[in-house]
C-alpha cells in the first residue's frame, strides 16, 4: 500500500520502492510513482521508527 495515497501497489516489480529499517529487521515501502516516493522521503517522522508486526498463524495480541 502506497503510505501517500493509501491505494493498494499492485505488480510491486514494476513500482518504485524504499527500503527502511536494517537488515532482517526492515521493510520495503512500495509506492505508485516516483512522485508519492519522494513526497515520503521529504517528509519528516519524528524518531522515525519502523514497527514491524507478527503475521504468524500462532501469533497472539497481548494487551
Amino acid at each position: 500500500m502506497d503510505p501517500i495515497t493509501l491505494r493498494d501497489v499492485t505488480n510491486p516489480d514494476d513500482h518504485p520502492c524504499l527500503y527502511e529499517g536494517d537488515g532482517e529487521n526492515g521493510v520495503e515501502i512500495y509506492f505508485e510513482n516516483e512522485e508519492t516516493k519522494r513526497l515520503y522521503m521529504d517528509m519528516e517522522f519524528e524518531g522515525h521508527k519502523v514497527i514491524c508486526g507478527n503475521d504468524s498463524d500462532d501469533y497472539v495480541a497481548e494487551g
